[in-house]
């Protein structure tokens, strides 16, 4: 019993490392650092959303970096076909046999950048792979290894040759990260960092130690899934996502995925704080990321340029949290 104990402080411990490691690469922006781990502790998939120039690559490649899992890149572009994504078969004349070459989501961390680059049909190739596990080529299934995480990066600006993500894809999402302008401190440092000596603009992320390897991931997200979460908490992170579908100004709630969403990150964030056990505070510091891409507001609240973020923050203040 204690050896497994000690063993889950252990794991916890080293989940906090990963932000460390990501600092020695990503300066500042603690709370898009924590939303990408959260995502990982929780098994789930993220969007990151913010203009260009701001280190979402960066960030991705860092984080790859810390756990030493296999690392892929797919530059989204209106050309790019499904079968860019998944893969293809391949006829071999000598053998008149088809082979199956896999494409770049067979990986344990798969960066989707610029995903609404693509059109709906590409998109999709990642639709079944974010929510199984697998991908079908020729009718042939299969499987990604464990643990698996997309990370898709998309511009909320620029809207001119772009593809906007269907409701389906994006509720495959866990999380929907927003990252801004960094501080004046964070930019400061980020700067110096970059022109002091260097050649070029690139990012460097040789200073990050690997901390973790794919089976201590998964090690850790299981011990996520089995973070103590009381009753109390489960109903109060349940009455948040029903109050999204009667709240005035939303005319598209959050669904069942949502719960469970919020559920799943709030344990990450636990976690995260190594803690053995889920707080309301926890799902209040998840609401955001893991529901402002599960809503849709009504017509009148866009037009006076209103956000998820702003409706939900006032959802918040209107549902009453368990006492602990």
């Amino acid at each position: 019993m204690n050896e497994s104990v000690d063993a889950s402080a252990s794991l916890r411990a080293r989940t906090t490392e990963l932000r460390d490691e990501i600092a020695r690469a990503f300066v500042g922006q603690q709370d898009v650092v924590d939303g990408v781990i959260l995502a990982l502790l929780a098994g789930g998939h993220v969007l990151l959303e913010g203009v260009p120039g701001l280190g979402k690559t960066l960030l991705v490649k860092a984080l790859a970096a810390t756990f030493g899992g296999r690392f892929s890149r797919i530059q989204f572009t209106p050309d790019l076909m499904p079968s860019d994504v998944s893969g293809h078969a391949v006829y071999n004349p000598k053998t008149e046999t088809f082979r199956i070459r896999r494409g770049p989501v067979f990986a344990n961390l798969l960066l989707a950048d610029e995903i609404n680059r693509a059109p709906a049909k590409t998109q999709a190739a990642l639709l079944e792979v974010m929510q199984e596990n697998q991908v079908t080529i020729e009718g042939q299934s299969a499987p990604v290894a464990p643990p698996f995480m997309t990370v898709a990066t998309q511009n909320p600006v620029e809207h001119e040759g772009t593809y906007p993500l269907p409701e389906a894809q994006l509720d495959r999402f866990l999380l929907k990260v927003l990252i801004d302008y960094p501080s004046h401190a964070d930019e400061v440092a980020v700067v110096s960092t970059v022109t002091g000596g260097r050649v070029g603009d690139t990012l460097d992320i040789g200073a990050v130690r690997t901390v973790m390897q794919p089976a201590d991931v998964i090690a850790a997200q299981t011990l996520v899934a089995r973070t103590r979460m009381d009753e109390s908490v489960i109903d109060y992170a349940v009455r948040i996502v029903r109050e999204t579908r009667e709240a005035s100004g939303i005319r598209m709630g959050a669904g069942p995925r949502g719960s469970i969403a919020l559920i799943r990150a709030a344990r990450a964030s636990a976690v995260l704080e190594d803690r053995d056990f889920v707080t309301p505070d926890d799902v209040k510091r998840v609401t955001l990321p893991a529901l402002r891409h599960r809503i849709a507001l009504a017509p009148e609240l866009e037009i006076e340029a209103y956000r998820p973020d702003d409706i939900l923050s006032e959802l918040l203040e209107g549902v009453s949290a368990p006492r602990r």
